[in-house]
């Protein structure tokens, strides 16, 4: 086990009667990716403010490269780069002058600041786009921009809030070869997530639910849980024409526990009883008549939809 950089011990933060974040605890080793998921409202932006010294915590204690987010607060703010969902730039300055403005808030000057600028300028590509102004930058341009800023004093410790939201799949995927080689050089990242494929690059992943943290742990660990496969079942994947027709058929199947598209395939929890041939058969009865059927693993995703049912489950039930 490596070295902790950020630690949550009952971390709880109620505003009033409301409780944003309700006794969550978990901790990020040196040098990983954490993804941290949820739906809207559960408490993933209120837990970053938290640790960056932006809200004091109600309850509960966290730490941050060792430092106290209540004692330390003014020196944990020099450790760690902060990336909102809103891009946090100055629409009226240029990609340069909000390069330079960001390194000044961090102290920095002269030859120091353009060394910095100019590294952070090849590493994000944004040298054709220097005197153009924020506001006329595309989303997946503005998401770099916003990234140099927050790493233009050499954090030890990025905070990222749905960096991805908006912005297009080559963009995504540029921006993840950057955290990659960031936390190769042993960087820490803290990552909030919509998209699944993105948890899945994650070497560890926690889920917050109605501001309580459901699991935190490696992706194959979380899918290895048995409520998620449960015994006796399978997963299947079935790749046919007309998905949506055949999505409709096998919701009626008795035996198959569930059922979601899953581009032009359908992924399918079925009883062990339940076989391939069975399906065929069902499927030609509505016309479909090529299907590929093999079996497969769960994903990230299956894992949060059970955990989200069964929590929405046990909420109704008190």
């Amino acid at each position: 086990m490596g070295e902790a950089m950020i630690e949550c011990d009952g971390l709880t933060k109620r505003f009033g009667t409301f409780t944003a974040v309700d006794h969550v605890s978990f901790a990020v080793q040196r040098g990983s990716i954490f993804g941290f998921l949820g739906p809207n409202g559960s408490g993933k932006s209120t837990v970053i403010r938290m640790l960056c010294g932006i809200l004091e915590p109600t309850e509960g204690t966290a730490r941050v490269g060792g430092r106290d987010v209540l004692r330390d607060s003014g020196a944990i703010k020099e450790m760690i780069g902060y990336m909102s969902q809103k891009f946090s730039l100055y629409d009226e300055l240029t990609v340069n002058e909000n390069l330079i403005f960001s390194g000044k808030l961090y102290g920095l000057n002269g030859p120091k600041l353009r060394q910095r600028r100019d590294e952070l300028i090849a590493i994000t590509h944004l040298e054709p786009y220097l005197n153009r102004r924020a506001a006329l930058l595309s989303g997946g341009w503005r998401q770099r921009l916003a990234m140099a800023c927050a790493l233009m004093h050499k954090p030890t410790v990025l905070f990222l809030d749905e960096p991805t939201a908006g912005i297009d799949p080559v963009a995504r995927r540029e921006l993840w070869d950057l955290l990659f080689e960031f936390a190769g050089q042993g960087m820490t990242l803290f990552v909030t997530t919509h998209y699944m494929d993105e948890a899945e690059r994650c070497s560890h992943v926690g889920y917050i639910y109605m501001a309580r943290l459901a699991i935190c742990g490696e992706p194959d660990d979380l899918k290895a849980m048995p409520d998620v496969s449960p015994p006796g079942t399978r997963r299947l994947d079935v790749t046919c024409d007309h998905v949506t027709t055949a999505l409709q058929t096998m919701r009626n199947v008795p035996g198959v526990r569930s059922s979601t598209v899953f581009g032009q395939s359908m992924h399918l929890l079925v009883d062990e009883s339940v076989t391939e041939a069975q399906i065929e058969e069902k499927l030609r009865g509505v016309g479909i008549t090529k299907t590929e059927i093999h079996e497969i693993g769960p994903s990230l995703e299956d894992v949060f939809v059970v955990l989200t049912d069964s929590l929405t489950n046990q909420r109704r039930a008190r």
